[in-house]
Order: C-alpha cells, then structure tokens, then sequence
C-alpha cells in the first residue's frame, strides 16, 4: 500500500460518520452476542445495557464538563515539532478522562451489585487515571508538554501495579499464576514467574495505550473495540467483569461524540492511562493475557514504533551527537500523518485492524 495519498484519495468518511459506524457496530453485534448467550438485553448483568447505559451517560456527562474544562482553560499544549495539522489543536480542553471513566465505574459497579472484582479494577483503573491526572495537570501548569518526570510517573505505576498484584496474590486462586493459551486445551505454569510478569503487564499496557492516544477518536475508538471484545471472551466465567468491560467500552463510545474529529476534547493521560491499566487488570484477573496480547496489537506496535526510533537514533549518533530518523515521527500514527495520511485514514484502517484482532480472539476463543 503506498502511504503516500492525495487529497481527492481520503476516504469519504467524517469523524462522526466513523464514531456513528463503531457505536453501531458494537450495539447491533452486543445485541445479537447476548442472544447467542441466552442473556436477555434489558438485564444489567448483558452486554447490551452496560454498554448502552455508559454510551449515552458519558456523551451527556461530556456536554456539561467540557464547558468547565474550557473555563478552567485546560487547553491542550501542542508539540511543534509534530505534525503541523495539529497547531490548529492548541487550546483543545483535555483531561477527559475525569468524566468518561468514573461514568463507566459506576455504571459497572452498580450492574455487577458492587462485585469484588469489578471493585479491585476499578480501583486501579482510578489509580492510574490518578496518574495520568497528575501528569496533566503538571504540563497544564507549566504550559508545556513535560509533565511529571518519567522516573516519577513509572514509580507511581510500579506501587499501584504491586498493589494489585498482592491482592491477586491473597484473594485469588493458585491457578491464576497458569495461563491459559487459547484454541488448544492448554495452561503455562509460571508459578513465581507469574507476578513480575503481571506487574510489567500492567505499566507496559497503560503506557501502550498512552502512546497511541495521539489523534481525535483514535485511542477512544481501539481501546472501545478491544474492551468490547475482551468482555465478550471472559463472559461465560467472569460475567462481573464482562460487565465492568463492555461498561467501559460503552464509555469510550460517549467520549467519541466529543472527541472524533474534530476533537472538542482530548482523554489526556487520565483517560488513557486508566484505559490501559484497566484492559490489563481485567485480562489478568480473567486468565486472558494471551487474548489481551493479541487485542492490543495495535497499543504493541505503537509502542514498538517508538521503542525503533529512540534505538535506531542512538545507534546512528554522530560525532555532532545527532542521529539519523528511522520513522519521520513516532509513534506510528504521526510517521503515516506525515507521509499524506489524513487523520481520519488512520483512524478508520487502526479500527478495522482492531476488529480484525478482535475477531480472531472471539473466533478462537470458541465465544
């Protein structure tokens, strides 16, 4: 495929024609997942009402927050050495995350009648909303894109990820430290191996995610479709947590009425970091980590794309101490704007890419 597009090649597509075409999308194959699952639509405990609920709660939520968030001038600080399209985006509020998530918490909650596991990754997914919080604010106050420091915002998803990792360790069932490996009747026992395991699951998934929030709708929208699938593979033996996923994802569907293209609102850290941390609470908690390696094909590449560039910069380092580009800009999403990508086309191939993972995990995992 050649990355190089003209103008009168985009695709013929608005933001919220492709926000309107996931939401449906999602609605009509939760509808008809929860047939095939004997579960009636209208019950808090399918896939249909948690979804819906946190949907339309979220978008509404949104129309009230945003005005605050532009009054308490949270606007975005643009890179300028990104692409240029994105200037125009300076002063764009961000720190959506502070309505979307708590939105999908509660409904989740409430829907699962307060279950303890909904409750355990819904207080980490709110640590590290905390975080990327914290990070926000920083680079809020000091109007540039430097935040926290890196070292600071690793340790603090290192503590809550050992947290979580201890209440796994004293709640859960030795067989959790087994992970199951799909389409074949098979489990891996790590044993001890398992929990630094899981805690690198955890800080590695919430910054995957971070990563690929770049573009208007583009994390929203993976992460919703990931979420979605995630709750659908766990359903017959954790329906709490099927719950707790589809909840989230519907929210993530609310959040897209403000932030597909263009953008009145951007997740910021809050949202993505949450986002990332709660995919990889859920999968460990439901002995899905193989599903969620596959769902997260995207956040893996992204993050691999940077990972290339900072290595391939370092070991090309001249005697001037400047480094040759492997990428024209990393994450990957930036590197195809700037080869004549629209944003928009990223968007809609990265949300048939994440349906194409999700059907694979959904077919092999026999749903």
């Amino acid at each position: 495929m050649d990355a190089k597009l003209s103008p009168d090649q985009e695709l013929n597509v608005s933001g919220i024609g492709l926000a309107s075409l996931l939401a449906l999308g999602l609605s009509v194959a939760a509808l008809i997942l929860d047939w095939m699952g004997n579960r009636l639509p209208w019950h808090t405990t399918s896939l249909t009402m948690p979804l819906l609920l946190c949907a339309m709660g979220s978008a509404v939520v949104g129309h009230w927050v945003i005005p605050l968030l532009q009054a308490l001038k949270t606007g975005q600080i643009i890179r300028e050495d990104g692409p240029q399209a994105h200037l125009k985006k300076a002063g764009t509020p961000t720190m959506g995350g502070i309505f979307f998530i708590p939105v999908a918490l509660v409904v989740a909650c409430i829907c699962s009648n307060w279950a303890t596991n909904v409750l355990a990754v819904s207080a980490l997914t709110l640590s590290y909303g905390l975080i990327g919080w914290i990070d926000d604010w920083q680079i809020l106050r000091r109007k540039s894109n430097k935040g926290i420091s890196p070292r600071m915002k690793l340790a603090l998803q290192i503590i809550f990820a050992a947290v979580f990792c201890l209440w796994l360790m004293f709640t859960q069932d030795s067989s959790i430290t087994n992970i199951a490996i799909p389409w074949v009747s098979f489990s891996l026992p790590l044993g001890l191996l398992f929990w630094p395991i899981a805690g690198f699951v955890l800080v590695a998934e919430s910054n995957a995610t971070n990563l690929t929030d770049g573009i208007d709708g583009l994390a929203a929208g993976t992460v919703a479709i990931a979420l979605f699938a995630l709750g659908v593979l766990i359903a017959p033996t954790s329906p709490e947590l099927m719950v707790f996923c589809t909840a989230l994802s519907g929210s993530c569907l609310g959040f897209l009425a403000h932030n597909r293209n263009p953008a009145r609102v951007f997740m910021g850290d809050t949202g993505s970091l949450a986002l990332g941390g709660a995919l990889a609470a859920v999968a460990l908690l439901a002995n899905s980590l193989v599903a969620l390696f596959i769902l997260s094909g995207i956040f893996f590449v992204e993050t691999l794309s940077v990972m290339a560039q900072v290595s391939y910069y370092k070991a090309t380092k001249g005697p001037d101490g400047k480094g040759k580009r492997l990428f024209k800009m990393a994450p990957l999403h930036h590197h195809l704007e700037l080869t004549g990508w629209s944003e928009l086309q990223v968007v809609a191939v990265f949300y048939l890419i994440a349906t194409i993972l999700a059907t694979i995990c959904l077919v092999g995992g026999k749903f």
